[in-house]
Order: C-alpha cells, then structure tokens, then sequence
C-alpha cells in the first residue's frame, strides 16, 4: 500500500498564460488539482466556488490569455506516483504504445481501464501515463474513450501540441475510425446517421444519452466491412464527438453494438457470448491527424486484442484476425 498524505490548500489566484489559452476549465482544474477526485472539480465548479474574472463559468468555459482563476480550497491526496496496486497497471500499458515522440503519444487503450481516475477510480489512463512519463508535466488527454471501449487515444506531452489537435477536432480534420459488432444485418445504404443526441445524468452518476430533438446535432458515417449469419462488423467514423456517440447511433439504427452493458440487447449478447465474447465490441482501430509539429498525416492503427480476434475468427470472419 503506498503512503499517502492530505494537504488543504489555500485560496489560490492564477492568471491564464499563453500555454493555456483555449483549454476547457475543467481539463484545466484536472491537470492543477491532482489528487483531487473529479467528482469534486465539478462540484466545485457547479457550485460556482470556481470563479474567472469574478465570474461562475461552466466546465466547458474555455481558457483566454489573462483570465484570473480563483480556485478554493480543496484537499489534496498526494501519494506515491506507483501505488504498488497500479504499479502491473502502468508497466502493462508500456506495451501498448503505439506512437510515441516529443510531443504526443498514441496508445491502444484497453478495454475496462478508465481514461481518467475518479468515480471510485484512483488510476486511470492519464494517471498511469503520468506516473510512467514523470518529465512529462504537461501532458494530457486530447480526446477520450469509453472506459468499455478500447484502441487508439491520443495523448499530448506539450500545451503547444495539445492546441493544435483540439483545433483539428474542432475543424473536424482528425479522422477516427472504429470497429463495432451490432445485431443483424447492416443495411446498405445506411452509410450516414444524423441524429441529435441528449446527454442525462442519473442520480448515481452514470450517464445515459439517447437520440432527442432537443440534444446536440450528432454525425456518424458506417461502412459494411464484413457480415455474418446474424450480425454485421462494421466501420463507424464519427464525425462529431458527442459522448457515446456510436453506440446511440448503431442502436437508433436497429443495430445495437455486441455486449453493450449500457445500449445492448440481451438475447443477441447471450448468443455473442457463447462464442467467446465478453466485453462491448467497439475498438478504435486506426486514428488519422496532422503532426503539430511538422504538419504531415500521420495514420495509427490498433491491433484488436484477443477476445475481439477470437470472437470474429469463431463467427468465420476473414479481415482484422
């Protein structure tokens, strides 16, 4: 077990550098407040104890040059950066680069490990590659995955890098591309689904999004790439970047994903089960971009992991085994 101290720390004032402009408030807070529980940086910010200029802004406020943070007092856990219990966790994950420079990483994630700690989760992915990248002080996520879902995340080790793919998010030049197990067979000419998604979170916490007139305006290409007796492998590319976005969108299709504990239907889980499969069938396979710094395409692929190869070669599938 490792040691572990808490320290309460003061009101503090920090004015916005150059380094930060653009980034989301509550990244921000993350990044500053380690060791604190990410269910407290939003109450914080909910309960408007988190002010800019003097001023309540929601998690999504992003940063400008100048702006003066007050951040309250909160209380820090500091602890040892390989807690012995992660220690397995963060060596593992050495084996599961992909892409490393610089001034960006890309991992393949795997499926069950949370990008982030919090919710009951002390370690997650941003915390593990900290504790295994120490010289690596700005480094952070620059987009995410769901805790069930594995394959390509990309990791900035720089602000400047960090700048420059979230503007390639926001221009919608970053090209991400999955692969999803649903129910039946895939219709052919479903190759694009525009349907607004509405974000709700439960009491517990968890989070449940659903297609609503009212929800954000959400976009998901699919492309067939091999079909089977009674369910179809598919390429889903969103297109925007909504949360559970590809699940929502196969399931408002009629083709729910494999063993989605969330969206899934049972009887067809039950039978994908029988052939071996035991985790949601969504895999970020191969991740697009321009590198910040020299400006060329750089394309990343994930393998799939065992189970996923396993599940397609007992179904008799011929691509990505």
């Amino acid at each position: 077990m490792s040691e572990q101290t808490t320290i309460s720390q003061g009101v503090r004032f920090q004015t916005v550098e150059s380094g930060y402009q653009d980034q989301r408030i509550d990244n921000y807070l993350l990044a500053q407040l380690k060791g604190v529980p990410k269910s407290l940086v939003y109450r914080i910010l909910r309960k408007g104890e988190v002010r800019v200029n003097k001023k309540r802004v929601k998690p999504e406020y992003k940063l400008q040059v100048g702006d003066v943070i007050r951040i309250p007092p909160v209380r820090v856990a500091e602890s040892n950066p390989l807690p012995s219990a992660n220690l397995d966790q963060v060596q593992a994950l050495q084996h599961q680069i992909l892409y490393e420079d610089d001034v960006l990483m890309v991992m393949n994630k795997p499926a069950g490990l949370a990008v982030h700690g919090g919710s009951g989760l002390q370690f997650g992915l941003i915390e593990s590659l900290r504790a295994l990248r120490p010289d690596a002080k700005q480094m952070e996520l620059v987009h995410r995955l769901d805790r069930e879902t594995s394959g390509c995340i990309l990791i900035a080790k720089r602000r400047s890098a960090l700048r420059s793919l979230h503007e390639q998010l926001r221009n919608k030049t970053m090209d991400k591309q999955y692969l999803a197990l649903v129910r039946g067979h895939w219709q052919k000419h479903v190759k694009f689904i525009a349907a607004p998604l509405l974000k709700n979170t439960l009491k517990s916490g968890e989070r449940v999004v659903r297609v609503d007139a009212e929800g954000k305006p959400s976009e998901t290409r699919f492309r067939i790439v091999e079909q089977f007796t009674q369910c179809t492998l598919v390429e889903a590319s969103p297109i925007t970047g909504r949360t559970h976005q590809i699940r929502v969108h196969a399931l408002h299709a009629g083709h729910p994903i494999a063993c989605d504990p969330k969206y899934g239907d049972s009887e067809f889980d039950q039978a994908m089960q029988q052939v071996g499969l035991n985790r949601l069938f969504l895999h970020a396979h191969k991740l697009t971009f321009k590198h910040p710094q020299t400006g060329k395409e750089v394309t990343v692929n994930a393998p799939l992991d065992e189970t996923l190869r396993r599940t397609l070669k007992q179904l008799g599938g011929h691509k990505f085994i």
